[in-house]
């Protein structure tokens, strides 16, 4: 029997066979990826709960608002005089210095204003706060309402921001000679004593610390320029009244504080006094330097 050959299937392209996977690169290394992830995603979590923990502390935070006098006549921006708003966060016996400092270190470093020794006895940080000239370093920020509202000196020449210019201050200082002449002895070391009676006369003149809050919220100083003001004529009374000062010296000093512009101008309004840091009875000084000076002109007639 026959058989017919047998023809050859035809060629069918074979498919590949599939790439083997990858083997692990060490033991557990799925696992370790999956604990990873998991770790990543509640380190966000554990982020965005903090940021959210942070903000509504900030919220929270028991901050004062501060209004602060802005003005510099060197920046064009700033040349208007405007106010400008500050949260400054509240500590237990903090001052209006503590939070003027704090906002110029924290906020804007380009906002001036004197200070010195914190301690009420430089007088160089004397503001007009809320309506009032204030030591800054003496004045507690949680007697004062807000928001706080602080402003250079009035009746004073703004050179920027929260300072003045002080030099007719000083001159008008100047111009009672406020420091002691007493009596020349012939044995230079005699001492020059001074009775308990006369100390306490002049005592409270003495704690005058040169800040200018008198000056700057008396109203007869403010339409009078040439007025010696509250504070040269309580340091000329620190003096006058002193036993110990020369007599010539004494006459002098009351024809200085006899003139037009001298105790005369008070009008015995007292805003001097209730604006002292110090609690000198100004107005009272210059009341009883009124009384020296009438006593002098009787001498002559």
């Amino acid at each position: 029997m026959s058989t017919e050959p047998q023809q050859p299937e035809p060629e069918t392209e074979s498919e590949p066979e599939p790439e083997p996977e990858p083997e692990s690169r060490e033991p557990g290394h799925a696992r370790r990826t999956a604990e990873t992830e998991k770790a990543r995603r509640a380190d966000e979590r554990e982020r965005a709960r903090t940021g959210e923990q942070r903000r509504h502390a900030a919220e929270a935070e028991d901050t004062y608002h501060l209004k602060v006098f802005r003005y510099d006549p060197d920046v064009e921006a700033k040349a208007e005089p405007h106010f400008d708003d500050f949260h400054v966060p509240y500590e237990e016996g903090m001052t209006v210095l503590d939070a003027l400092i704090h906002a110029r270190d924290e906020y804007d470093s380009s906002l001036t204003f004197r200070h010195s020794c914190r301690q009420a006895i430089c007088g160089s940080d004397a503001m007009f706060v809320n309506g009032q000239q204030r030591l800054c370093c003496k004045t507690q920020l949680s007697a004062l309402e807000e928001p706080v509202r602080v402003e250079p000196l009035p009746h004073q020449q703004v050179i920027k921001d929260l300072v003045v210019d002080m030099e007719h201050f000083y001159e008008q200082m100047e111009a009672v000679e406020p420091y002691f002449q007493g009596e020349t002895p012939e044995d230079p070391t005699t001492e020059q004593r001074q009775s308990r009676e006369n100390r306490e006369t002049v005592k409270m003149s003495t704690r005058c610390i040169w800040c200018g809050a008198c000056m700057s919220s008396c109203n007869v100083a403010a339409g009078d320029n040439e007025y010696l003001g509250p504070a040269a004529i309580n340091k000329a009374y620190r003096f006058a009244m002193d036993d110990r000062e020369e007599e010539a010296v004494k006459e002098h000093r009351m024809d200085v504080l006899a003139q037009e512009h001298g105790v005369w101008r008070c009008q015995t309004q007292f805003s001097c006094t209730e604006v002292c840091p110090k609690d000198i009875p100004l107005t009272e000084h210059i009341q009883e330097l009124k009384r020296e000076a009438v006593k002098s002109n009787l001498k002559f007639w």
